[in-house]
C-alpha cells in the first residue's frame, strides 16, 4: 500500500512543486492569504472534497472533508500558508499546503477498502495572532481524532514539548502634573509599571525552573519633567505545563493590581491569545519517524525535547497530534532568516514537500489499516492529559 501511495505522490509531484512555488511567489501576511487559500481550496474541491470556505469568521480559513465509507478514524491534516510581513516565506509555510494536499489526495485515491475520514484544515495567521487558537474558540478541530502537520526545518525530526504562552498588555492610567511645581497632584503610570516590574523580578525566584516571565515597557509616558499619567508594559509568561502557567498568570495579575494600588492608578489588561502547551504523544512521533526513515528522509535527528510556543499546541491539547519537521536547509540554519527565504524554491525545498507528503500519507495509511495503532495513540494521549 505504501508503495502505491508513494507512486501516486510521485506521479503528481510537478503539480505540488508548482503550487508551492506559486504560493512562494505570492507571499501574503496573516488573514490576507486569499491567493494561497483559494488555490488550495480549488484543488481540494476539484478532487472530491467537500470544501467550506471562511470558517470561524476568517475569510482565509477553510475546512475540506472526504469520507470513505461509514465510520473509521477521522484524521486531521492541518496546513499554514501565511508569510512574514516584509520578508515573505522565510519560514517555509508555502510548502505546507502542497505537502498536505499531496498526502490527502494520495490516501483518497489509494486507500479504498477501509472506512476513514480526512479533514483538511487551512489555518491562517500562524505567524501573528495564532489563527488555530481563534479557530479552536469557534469550534474547529472537534471533529478529528488526530491532528497531523508538516513544517520545513533544518532537520527531520518531531517535537516533544512546546511552551504555553500568556501575553498581557497592561495600560496604567494615572494623573498628569508638573514634576517640579506640583508633583503631589500627579499619579504616575510609569511608577506603576516600575513597581509591577519589580514585583515580577521578585516572582521569578519563586516559580518552577522551566517557567519564563519576560516584560518590557512599551510606553513610558513622556518627558521627565511631567508626571506621566499613562504608561504601558507588556508581560509574557511561559511554561511547558498549561495548568501551572495559569497559576503564574494569576500571581502576575496580583502584582499588576499591587502596582496600581501603590500608585493610586487604574489599569486595564489587554489579553493576547493564550497558547497552550501540547500533550506529547511519543507513539505518534515514532510512527512519523518510522515513515521518515522508510523514505530515506535527510538529516534525521532525535526528537527536540523542548521548543517555543505554537498555536498547534492548542490543537494538540485537545486531540493527539504531531508535526513532522522536514529538512531542507543546512543544520543550524535559523527560521525567519534570509537563508530560509533563499532556499524556498530550491531542489531541497521541492524534495522536502514531496517527502513530507509521503511521510504523512504513509502515517495516515498506518492509522487507517492498523486500528491498534490509533488506539495506542489515543490511550497515551488520555493518560498524559490526565497526568497519569
Amino acid at each position: 500500500m505504501k508503495d502505491i501511495i508513494f507512486n501516486e505522490i510521485d506521479r503528481a509531484k510537478d503539480t505540488w512543486i508548482s503550487m508551492a512555488d506559486s504560493i512562494f511567489d505570492h507571499p501574503e501576511a496573516g488573514f490576507k492569504e486569499v491567493y494561497a487559500s483559494g488555490m488550495l481550496m480549488k484543488c481540494l474541491e476539484e478532487n472530491g472534497f467537500e470544501v467550506e470556505a471562511g470558517i470561524a469568521d476568517m475569510e482565509t480559513a477553510f475546512r475540506a472533508v472526504y469520507q470513505n465509507k461509514e465510520g473509521g478514524p477521522s484524521i486531521g491534516l492541518l496546513c499554514e500558508y501565511d508569510a512574514l510581513e516584509g520578508i515573505g516565506h522565510a519560514c517555509g509555510h508555502h510548502m505546507q499546503g502542497p505537502a498536505i494536499l499531496a498526502a490527502a489526495l494520495a490516501v483518497k485515491n489509494c486507500c479504498k477498502d477501509e472506512p476513514y475520514r480526512l479533514v483538511v484544515y487551512g489555518t491562517p495567521a500562524e505567524e501573528t495572532v495564532g489563527g488555530k487558537i481563534l479557530m479552536k474558540e469557534k469550534g474547529c478541530f472537534q471533529d478529528i481524532d488526530i491532528a497531523l502537520m508538516m513544517h520545513p526545518s533544518p532537520t527531520t525530526t518531531t517535537d516533544v514539548k512546546c511552551m504555553a504562552l500568556a501575553t498581557y498588555i497592561i495600560h496604567f492610567h494615572g494623573k498628569t502634573a508638573h514634576a517640579a511645581m506640583s508633583p503631589d497632584q500627579g499619579r504616575s503610570g510609569l511608577d506603576a509599571v516600575l513597581l509591577a516590574a519589580h514585583g515580577i523580578e521578585c516572582l521569578r525566584e519563586h516559580v518552577k525552573e522551566d517557567t519564563r516571565i519576560h516584560y518590557t515597557i512599551l510606553d513610558a509616558g513622556g518627558p521627565s519633567n511631567v508626571v506621566p499619567a499613562e504608561a504601558v508594559m507588556e508581560v509574557c509568561m511561559r511554561s511547558y505545563n498549561t495548568a501551572y502557567l495559569e497559576t503564574v498568570v494569576s500571581r502576575v495579575e496580583k502584582i499588576i493590581q499591587g502596582g496600581a494600588l501603590m500608585t493610586e492608578t487604574g489599569y486595564e489588561i489587554e489579553e493576547r491569545p493564550f497558547f497552550q502547551a501540547k500533550i506529547p504523544v511519543l507513539s505518534l512521533n515514532e510512527i512519523l519517524m518510522d515513515n521518515a526513515r522508510l523514505v530515506d528522509a535527510p538529516t534525521i535527528r532525535p526528537a527536540r525535547e523542548k521548543t517555543g510556543s505554537t498555536d498547534f499546541g492548542n490543537v494538540m491539547y485537545d486531540v493527539p497530534g504531531s508535526c513532522i519537521r522536514m529538512a531542507f536547509v543546512p543544520e543550524g540554519t535559523s527560521a525567519h532568516s534570509q537563508e530560509y527565504l533563499d532556499a524556498g524554491k530550491s531542489e531541497e525545498a521541492h524534495n522536502c514537500l514531496i517527502l513530507a507528503g509521503k511521510i504523512l500519507a504513509a502515517t495516515c495509511s498506518d492509522l487507517i489499516l492498523k486500528p491498534e495503532l490509533m488506539e495506542r495513540v489515543k490511550e497515551e494521549f488520555r493518560r498524559k492529559k490526565n497526568g497519569e
